[in-house]
C-alpha cells in the first residue's frame, strides 16, 4: 500500500497551508506596524492641536472657515470615502472595490483641523478609517480572495481601535461585533487579537500614551443593582436619541444645503453662536479633562446634554473625527449625575455611564463591557456586562453606524427587522 505521506497532492496541500500561514503572519505584522505608527502620529498631532486650541481660545472663531475647508476637500477629492466607518462596514458586507488610500490622509487632516478649531468630535472614526484603508491596500501586494479582503478590513479596524484607545481586547471584539447585530465572526478572534495587541505595542513604542482611569471595585447589593439598571436604561435611551439626532441633523443639513462644503461652515457658525450664548469651551474638542473629572467630582447636571448638543452639530454638519470619545464624555457625565444620590459610588456610576452609552449607540455591548474591564479593572466586570447589555437592548435598532446589519433582532425590538440595514429602518 502506498504511503499517503508521499502523495504529491498531500505534500502540495501542506506546502500551500504553510505558505498561506506565513503570508498571514507577514500581513498582520505589516498592518500592526503601519496602523500602529499612523495612530501614534495621529495621537501626537491631536494632543498638539488640542493644546494650541486651549492656549489660543480665539481659534474657535475660525471654525466655519475650517469646516468649509474640510467640506471642500471631501467634495473635491473624497466623495467615495465620505461615508467613513460605514464604507468599511459596507465593504465587509458586500466587497466591491479597494478602499481608496486617500481615506487615511483625508480623515487624518480633517480630524486634526476639526480639533484645532474647536469642533466637538472624537478620534475613533479616524483611527478605524485609517486602519481599514491602510490594511485594505495589502490587496495590491498579495493575491487575496474576496473573503480575505473582508478579513483585512476587520484586522485594520481592530488595529486602529486598539492603538488609539489602548484597549486591545475590546478592539478585538469590537471589530467582529460592529459588523452585524447579534452575530460574531469568532473565527477571526485570534488574528484580530494579534493585530490589536501588536498595533498597540507599536503605538506605545513611539512614545505615545493613553488615558488612565480609576480602578472600580465591585460592590454588589440591592441599592447598587437599582442604580445600575437605572443608569443602563437611561444610557440606552440617551444613546438612542443621540444616534437618531446625529443622522436627522445630517439629513437636515443635506436637504437644506445642496453644496456640501457649506454644511460644516454653517455648523461652525452655529457652534460659535452657542459659545457666544454662554456654553463653556470645555465642551469643545475631545473633552478628556472633563471625562477624567467625572470620576472624582460632581459635574453640573446639564453637562451631558451640552456635550451632546455640540457633538450633534459638529458631526451632523460634516466635521470629522467620530462620535465615540464624545459618547464617553456624555456617558461619564450622565453617570456622574447619580453621584448626587450616592457620592460614595461616584466613580462606579461614571464608569457605568461611560461604557453603557457607547454600547447602546454602537451596538457593541460585549466590546463595551470588556473595554470597561480594561480601563477600570476586572473586578467589577459582572456589573459592566449587566449595564452594557441592558443599554444595548433599550437603544433598539438604532446606531451611529447606519450600515450595520441586524443579524439577530434585539429583545423587545421588531423581529421583522432581521437582515435589514439600520439605515433601511429610517426610510
Amino acid at each position: 500500500m502506498e504511503n499517503s505521506n508521499s502523495n504529491p497532492k498531500n505534500t502540495n496541500s501542506k506546502f500551500q497551508t504553510l505558505s498561506l500561514g506565513i503570508q498571514w503572519i507577514i500581513v498582520i505584522g505589516w498592518i500592526a506596524v503601519l496602523v500602529g505608527s499612523a495612530s501614534a502620529l495621529f495621537l501626537v498631532a491631536l494632543e498638539k492641536v488640542s493644546q494650541l486650541r486651549e492656549l489660543y481660545s480665539w481659534l474657535v472663531y475660525f471654525l466655519p472657515l475650517a469646516g468649509f475647508t474640510i467640506g471642500w476637500f471631501y467634495f473635491r477629492y473624497g466623495k467615495n470615502v465620505s461615508k467613513g466607518n460605514n464604507l468599511l462596514i459596507e465593504e465587509i458586507h458586500s466587497p466591491s472595490s479597494i478602499i481608496p488610500i486617500r481615506m487615511a490622509p483625508l480623515v487624518f487632516l480633517g480630524t486634526i483641523i476639526t480639533h484645532l478649531f474647536g469642533g466637538s468630535a472624537g478620534r475613533e472614526g479616524t483611527a478605524v478609517q485609517m486602519g481599514g484603508a491602510i490594511a485594505h491596500q495589502l490587496v495590491r501586494l498579495f493575491p487575496f480572495k474576496i473573503k480575505d479582503q473582508q478579513i483585512l478590513i476587520i484586522l485594520g479596524i481592530s488595529a486602529g481601535f486598539s492603538s488609539v484607545f489602548g484597549t486591545p481586547l475590546a478592539a478585538t471584539i469590537f471589530s467582529i461585533e460592529v459588523i452585524r447585530l447579534g452575530n460574531y465572526r469568532w473565527n477571526l478572534l485570534f488574528p484580530s487579537l494579534v493585530a490589536a495587541y501588536l498595533a498597540n505595542w507599536v503605538c506605545l513604542f513611539w512614545g505615545t500614551g493613553h488615558s488612565h482611569y480609576p480602578k472600580i471595585p465591585i460592590d454588589l447589593n440591592g441599592t447598587i443593582i437599582v442604580f445600575l439598571v437605572t443608569i443602563a436604561i437611561v444610557s440606552g435611551l440617551v444613546a438612542r436619541s443621540f444616534s437618531s439626532l446625529v443622522h436627522n441633523v445630517s439629513q437636515w443639513f443635506s436637504d437644506l444645503i445642496g453644496y456640501s462644503p457649506l454644511r460644516p461652515l454653517v455648523g461652525g457658525i452655529i457652534i460659535i453662536l452657542l459659545i457666544g450664548f454662554g456654553i463653556s469651551p470645555v465642551y469643545l474638542g475631545l473633552g478628556l479633562p472633563t471625562i477624567q473629572s467625572a470620576f472624582h467630582i460632581q459635574l453640573p447636571i446639564e453637562t451631558f446634554l451640552l456635550k451632546a448638543l455640540l457633538t450633534v452639530v459638529t458631526i451632523g454638519s460634516g466635521f470629522k473625527g467620530g462620535e465615540v470619545t464624545p459618547l464617553f464624555f456624555i456617558g461619564a457625565s450622565l453617570g456622574n449625575i447619580f453621584g448626587y444620590f450616592d457620592p460614595t459610588h461616584l466613580s462606579l456610576f461614571a464608569a457605568l455611564g461611560f461604557i453603557s452609552v457607547f454600547a447602546g449607540a454602537s451596538n457593541t455591548p460585549l466590546a463595551s463591557a470588556i473595554m470597561g474591564m480594561e480601563l477600570f479593572g476586572w473586578e467589577a466586570g459582572i456589573l459592566f456586562f449587566m449595564a452594557t447589555w441592558i443599554a444595548y437592548i433599550v437603544s433598539g435598532h438604532t446606531s451611529i453606524y447606519q450600515s450595520q446589519l441586524i443579524g439577530k433582532p434585539k429583545l423587545l425590538s421588531r423581529s421583522s427587522d432581521f437582515g435589514k440595514k439600520i439605515s433601511d429602518l429610517r426610510k
